[in-house]
């Protein structure tokens, strides 16, 4: 009876051990590394280069307007508990605030602006990325902060979020490597594709909803003409539109894009009253039940088509 009380005595203290451990250390219940992303493109390098290893929580629920993101108790828990955070610095005011108060304890940040120059957006009116032109006279009002559509700057943080990975679980190194080389090599290819697409366009402008393709017109020699700010909320004056409008007309622009997850009726309206074609050109901000079976390269692929056919690239 003595040998049978201290077995289970012995039985109950390592069973208690066991979940100290299990508390204190990094990963989920079935010992993944917990990941937290902030909205989808640092969900996509979470998933294609963790795999099976990692378990992700994207604070940005799909279908959601990404800018507008609030947090609740639980997220901001969860971004003080991760092994990984990926995020995007000045995009979500929220995440930033989450992470400028986390006591990460160690914890590994991955920021998918490090490292990526800056180009300047405005917040209101239009902007247009790459030109100058006579007659325009714009006032820049913040820095355009969708590094993402430009295939290079994913290259980068795909080797970041690679890091991490390796740092919060060195087991799963080889897995994240090969994972992220794999990755790594498609991006690149995206890239080369966007490059040698768009090399030879007939029309270098581009009507938008909103200022999101500034890193993307940067890195083709293209001109974004945006009806909206960066944020997608901030809508033009009636003087603004009407110039956009007047710029559509003089320049020849025959498509005017639209997006799925902002509203589309100031691109309609000035398509409406030019004549031109309306057709979606993604921010890939986040997906949509009409694209929840895509992803980031699909997506990017299905923008570089919609761009070489507005665009008359050869």
């Amino acid at each position: 009876m003595v040998v049978m009380k201290l077995l289970a005595g012995a039985a109950c203290t390592a069973l208690l051990a066991a979940t100290l451990v299990a508390c204190a250390g990094g990963g989920d219940d079935d010992g993944r590394t917990e990941v937290v992303t902030s909205f989808y493109p640092a969900q996509f390098l979470a998933e294609r280069i963790g795999g099976d290893d990692v378990s992700v929580t994207t604070l940005t629920s799909p279908g959601a307007e990404a800018h507008d993101l609030e947090l609740t108790a639980k997220q901001v828990m969860k971004v003080n508990e991760a092994d990984v955070v990926v995020y995007l610095s000045n995009f979500q005011e929220a995440v930033d605030h989450a992470i400028e108060d986390a006591d990460r304890d160690g914890g590994s940040t991955v920021d998918l602006a490090e490292g990526v120059a800056p180009i300047e957006g405005e917040e209101e009116g239009h902007e247009e990325e790459g030109h100058d032109h006579e007659g325009h006279d714009h006032d820049h009002g913040g820095v355009d902060p969708h590094v993402w559509l430009n295939p290079a700057n994913m290259v980068t943080a795909a080797a970041g979020v690679r890091d991490a990975l390796v740092e919060a679980n060195p087991d799963g190194a080889s897995t994240y490597e090969a994972n992220a080389e794999e990755l790594i090599a498609e991006l690149e290819q995206l890239d080369a594709d966007f490059t040698s697409g768009l090399a030879s366009c007939k029309q270098t402008e581009f009507v938008t909803s909103h200022a999101a393709f500034g890193h993307l017109a940067a890195a083709y020699g293209l001109t974004q003409i945006a009806i909206s700010g960066i944020d997608p909320q901030s809508e033009p004056t009636t003087a603004a539109l009407a110039e956009i409008t007047e710029e559509v007309k003089d320049h020849g622009i025959t498509t005017v894009f639209t997006e799925r997850l902002a509203s589309s009726a100031l691109a309609e309206t000035v398509a409406r009253e030019t004549g031109a074609d309306t057709a979606v050109l993604d921010p890939i901000e986040g997906l949509s039940d009409e694209t929840s079976d895509e992803d980031y390269v699909s997506l990017m692929r299905q923008n570089l088509d919609a761009l070489t056919k507005a665009n008359g690239c050869s």
